[in-house]
This record gives structure tokens, sequence and C-alpha cells, in this order.
């Protein structure tokens, strides 16, 4: 594997460790020349769906773009990395049961927006203003008091 640091091709595995579902193994390497230290992570090639945009078009699944989205949705929020990370391998997990080989996506980023509803409603609420793309502060509170109300509905159901 090709060194970060300096571009050197060999290196040497140091430790390597199988995710807690055993679908990701964690490789962390030293490069032979330079002596950095660097992680590598080793997944099964799965076959995902054809993403079908709002306008027609359509192209492969690309996990990196939920993680950007992501990103920005949790800046300066209390969401680690791994948990985002398990929330695409979840909504990767849901693909690959559905079956299907083109897939609208919109259900994908319902995925996400459910998933984060129940994470960190800030970040939900960043992820929804984009998603929806809300046109003014009105759509933009209807979407606040829907959380409220549901959060409301949530404490009368749980039990104490």
């Amino acid at each position: 594997m090709k060194c970060p640091f300096c571009g050197h091709i060999d290196d040497k595995v140091i430790d390597s460790r199988l995710s807690k579902e055993g679908d990701i193994v964690r490789r962390r390497r030293e490069c032979l020349k330079c002596e950095g230290r660097f992680t590598s992570y080793e997944r099964i090639e799965e076959i995902f769906p054809l993403v079908v945009k709002k306008d027609g078009r359509r192209e492969p699944f690309d996990r990196q773009k939920i993680l950007r989205g992501l990103e920005k949705a949790c800046e300066k929020r209390p969401i680690g990395m791994e948990a985002r990370e398990a929330l695409v391998e979840r909504i990767e997990k849901k693909l690959q049961e559905l079956g299907e080989k083109e897939l609208p996506s919109s259900w994908i980023g319902e995925q996400i927006m459910l998933e984060l509803k129940g994470i960190d409603e800030v970040a939900y609420v960043r992820f929804a203003s984009v998603y929806r793309q809300f046109r003014d502060i009105k759509e933009f509170m209807e979407e606040i008091k829907g959380l409220v109300v549901d959060k409301k509905v949530a404490k009368k159901t749980s039990p104490s």
C-alpha cells in the first residue's frame, strides 16, 4: 500500500483488527522507508443499486458523498467519525437488503434524516435544511415544530 507520507509502496502490517460486525478489517501499517504509521481499512466490495437523481440521471451509490454531507451537518456537534461511519453502514445494509437495481436519491436522503433525528436534532435540522431545500424561514420553523411535537409524543408514550 502506498505510504500517505512519502509515497513509498512497501510497508508492514503492525496490527489487524476486525470490526464488531466482522465486515471490516482495520490494519495499522508502518512504511518501511520513512517509518510513518497509517491506518487502512478492508471491506468486501458490495454491489449497490444505481441512485436515480431528481433530474432522472443515474449514478453509482457513493458512501463518501453521504459522509461529506454528514460532515457538514455534524460540524461542531458531538458526533464522532465512528458514529457517522456506523450511520452510513446501516444505510448500506438497508440498501443491500432491498435488493433493488435502482433507488431514488430521495430514499437515501430520508434514511439519513431518520438516522440523524435519533442521534442529534441540530444535525438533523441542518441536513434537512439542505436536503429539503427550505424556501423560507416558515418551512424551516415547521420542520422544527415537527421535531418538538415528535419529542412530546415520544415522552407521553415512553414507559416511566
